[in-house]
């Protein structure tokens, strides 16, 4: 099993990581001024998908 079956199979770690990539959105768009808004949630929907972490995803503020 490699380390990405385990993190695809462990729900506190994708919860933690899901934490930590809203909040290094949110940081990203404070720096830019909301400017580059989409592209950032475009790349972090990317990331989301290709980490498994796409599926039931609550939209938090």
């Amino acid at each position: 099993m490699g380390i990405f079956d385990r993190f695809k199979s462990s729900k506190a770690a994708q919860d933690k990581a899901r934490d930590m990539s809203d909040a290094a959105e949110r940081k990203a768009n404070e720096k830019t001024g909301d400017k580059y808004e989409s592209q950032i949630d475009s790349a972090q929907q990317k990331m989301h998908e290709r980490m498994g972490m796409d599926e039931d995803r609550p939209d938090r503020p």
